[in-house]
C-alpha cells in the first residue's frame, strides 16, 4: 500500500479496504492538522475540527462523494475548513480565523530552514519570529492565504478550492496580504529607527 497513491488509497477504501484508509489518514494527517490548529488557533478546538473533519472525509468516501482528482490531501482540507467554516458560522462570527492571544503562529516549525550555525538559527528564529507577530496583525482572510501559500506551498487553485472562493479572490487576498505586511514592516523599521 505504501507504493500506492492517495487517490488509489481512497479508491480501495471505498472498494472495503479499511487498511487503505488508515494509510491514507497516516500519510495527511500532520498537513491537515497543522492546517487546522493554524486557523483554530488553540489545541482543543483544533482536534475537535480534526476528529469532525475525518468523520466527514469518511462519510463523503462511503457515499461515493469523491472523485480522484489527484489532490486528496486538498480535498481533505477543503472539507476541514467547510467544517471550521460552519462552526463559526454558528458561533455567528463574522470571519473563518478569530485573531486570539493564542494564535501567534508559534505551530510552525522553524527545522525546515538553512542552518548557518548558533548565529544563523538565532537570526533565522528572530525573522521568523518578527514574520509571525506580522501575520498576526493581518485581517484573518488575507492570514489564511499568506500561510497555505508559503507554510503549506498549496497552488492558488488550491488556495481557492479549499477556502471555497475564486482565484482573484485569492490572488487578491495575499496582494493585500503582501502590501499590508509591507507597511508593517516599514513601520517596523521607522519606529527601529527613531529609538536609535
Amino acid at each position: 500500500m505504501e507504493k500506492m497513491s492517495d487517490e488509489e488509497l481512497a479508491l480501495s477504501y471505498i472498494k472495503g479496504n479499511n487498511a487503505a484508509f488508515d494509510e491514507l489518514l497516516l500519510r495527511n494527517q500532520s498537513k491537515v492538522y497543522s492546517y487546522i490548529l493554524f486557523v483554530a488557533g488553540n489545541r482543543e478546538e483544533a482536534e475537535d475540527f480534526f476528529q469532525e473533519t475525518f468523520v466527514k472525509v469518511i462519510s463523503k468516501l462511503q457515499e461515493g462523494r469523491y472523485s480522484p482528482s489527484g489532490k486528496f490531501v486538498a480535498w481533505c482540507m477543503r472539507i476541514a475548513h467547510n467544517v471550521i467554516l460552519d462552526h463559526y458560522r454558528e458561533r455567528r462570527a463574522r470571519r473563518v480565523i478569530e485573531p486570539t492571544e493564542d494564535n501567534d503562529l508559534s505551530n510552525i516549525s522553524t527545522s525546515n530552514y538553512v542552518d548557518f550555525g548558533i548565529e544563523g538559527q538565532y537570526v533565522n528564529e528572530q525573522v521568523l519570529a518578527d514574520v509571525r507577530k506580522l501575520m498576526n496583525r493581518l485581517p484573518a482572510p488575507q492570514r489564511e492565504v499568506v500561510y497555505m501559500r508559503f507554510y503549506q506551498q498549496m497552488s492558488f487553485k488550491e488556495i481557492a478550492e479549499t477556502t471555497n472562493v475564486s482565484i482573484n479572490t485569492a490572488l487578491g487576498r495575499m496582494r493585500y496580504a503582501l502590501i499590508n505586511l509591507r507597511k508593517m514592516a516599514r513601520s517596523c523599521d521607522l519606529q527601529l529607527f527613531q529609538l536609535a
